[in-house]
């Protein structure tokens, strides 16, 4: 009978060794899960205040260039000049919104790097996405390898490897190609 004991004892430390390992890829999984999420919100926030700021510049324009055609419905007068003056100002003005490279914040600009931020903040998304579907893998193989010290059932320590390996992989995917699972979208 104690070798019977010494078999269950040493399937009980190589289902415990699993769990271990399972255990520690949740923790990668949890930690960059976590990572993905907070520079998707960040990334999401940054594209609120581009889009904000663009739209900014698109209403002060508007108000510039309704300005503009009110000058330019006055009758030539005395102060024909000096509203040549303003205009050819404010149309230096509208251009430089339209398009500042120098500083970054002409609407073409804005655009640009909002544009960019929305795509961090989407592929952010699509490694969370995976990081949660790895993080529910590990979970349920811990929760079935450790039903298996219970029952002594194996195949729940075969499913749980598995799920192991399936969250693994999905952690893989998540970190290295995110885009490749287009079902994870």
């Amino acid at each position: 009978m104690s070798g019977g004991h010494g078999a269950v004892e040493g399937s009980n430390k190589r289902v415990a060794l699993l769990i271990s390992v399972l255990a520690l890829f949740l923790a990668f999984s949890e930690t960059l899960g976590k990572a993905a999420q907070t520079e998707s919100i960040g990334a999401n926030v940054e594209a609120a205040n581009q889009w904000a700021y663009f739209q900014a510049r698109t209403i002060r324009s508007t108000v510039l260039k309704t300005a503009d055609e009110a000058l330019a419905l006055v009758p030539p007068g005395p102060n024909q000049d000096a509203i040549s003056a303003k205009r050819a100002e404010w149309a230096k003005t509208l251009a430089r919104w339209e398009s500042e490279p120098a500083t970054g914040e002409g609407r073409k600009e804005l655009t640009a790097k909002a544009k960019a931020s929305e795509e961090r903040r989407d592929l952010s998304l699509l490694r969370y996405h995976h990081y949660e579907l790895a993080s529910a893998a590990f979970q349920i193989g811990i929760v079935l390898a450790s039903a298996e010290v219970i029952t002594g059932i194996a195949m729940l320590v075969f499913a749980g490897g598995f799920l192991g390996l399936a969250g693994a992989a999905l952690l893989g995917f998540g970190y290295l190609a995110p885009d490749a699972l287009p079902f994870f979208h």
